[in-house]
């Protein structure tokens, strides 16, 4: 891929990016702050904070114009019932798009042990939200079979109009994901999960705030990833999408932008971001 082919694929990535927050006291503020409204803001779900904490927040972000995407995770929601005053509360506050994830409450608050039953609920309910996002894994999960979460995908693909990636460091592993998707004849559009430039000392006291500093099993799932990130020099998100840029710009593999895990570093992300749009398009223009 020539140089400047690379950098449109990338400049198109970091253009079509959306910000996940997790819902903190201060969040809000934060990206009022820094982001104008209208940019796609995804609105974490724990069961360390509630789906309250989600919701309100969601419902906050979306009054004051942005394009707010709560996450739904099914093993937090008591039932269809609960889903349905769910769904009547954002299509009041004009969400058009939820991602549902199974999440991690142990155990689960009601009848949904995963995201299929509660995406067919939502098939019920009249298929209220226009996007539907649900995860994928380039990486193995670190408590589910690969078998199992390919079966999962394969069945929650009609439900969905977005595929989520959870974090890779590895651009093998996401290019090659990405291609096997696509050859088992799953076309949903993909939004490649990448976390953002994170200070350590930030990402530690985060980790804290939102009550998993201490919790051995969000540690044993997300040791190598805080590894990667926080090592100095392990990790730099353009490398990884300069590397997968091929792949990434292949109109056939439909991925449509980024998700980006800010870790609510919001200000850092949002300056990150724009530097590297500038010099994405200085690179294009030179290489006209």
């Amino acid at each position: 891929m020539r140089r400047g082919e690379r950098a449109a694929v990338l400049h198109r990535l970091l253009t079509n990016a959306r910000y996940e927050v997790l819902p903190t006291a201060r969040i809000e503020a934060v990206v009022a702050e820094h982001l104008p409204p209208g940019r796609t803001v995804t609105v974490t779900a724990s069961p360390a904070k509630g789906l309250e904490a989600t919701l309100g927040l969601t419902e906050r972000l979306a009054a004051q114009g942005y394009d707010a995407v709560p996450h739904l995770a099914a093993r937090m929601i008591s039932g269809r019932a609960e889903l349905a005053d769910i769904v009547q509360r954002l299509r009041a506050a004009g969400v058009r798009t939820v991602f549902v994830p199974a999440g991690d409450a142990d155990p689960p608050a009601g009848p949904y042990e995963g995201a299929l039953a509660l995406l067919e609920d939502l098939i019920d309910l009249g298929n209220p939200f226009a996007e539907v996002g649900i995860t994928g894994y380039p990486e193995s999960h670190p408590s589910i079979h690969d078998d199992v979460t390919i079966q999962a995908m394969w069945d929650k693909r009609r439900h969905a109009t977005q595929v989520v990636s959870n974090l890779t460091f590895d651009p093998a592993v996401l290019t090659g994901w990405v291609r096997r998707l696509r050859a088992r004849g799953v076309t949903t559009p993909v939004l490649v999960g990448l976390p953002g430039p994170v200070e350590r000392t930030k990402l530690l006291a985060m980790a804290t705030k939102i009550g998993v500093g201490a919790s051995t099993k969000f540690l044993a799932k997300n040791r190598g990833v805080f590894a990667r990130i926080a090592a100095p020099g392990g990790y730099d998100p353009m490398r990884l999408l300069g590397k997968a840029a091929a792949v990434l710009g292949d109109p056939a593999m439909s991925v449509q932008g980024l998700h980006v895990f800010t870790f609510n570093q919001v200000a850092e992300t949002e300056a990150w971001r724009t530097e590297q749009l500038g010099r994405l398009a200085e690179s294009a223009a030179s290489a006209l």
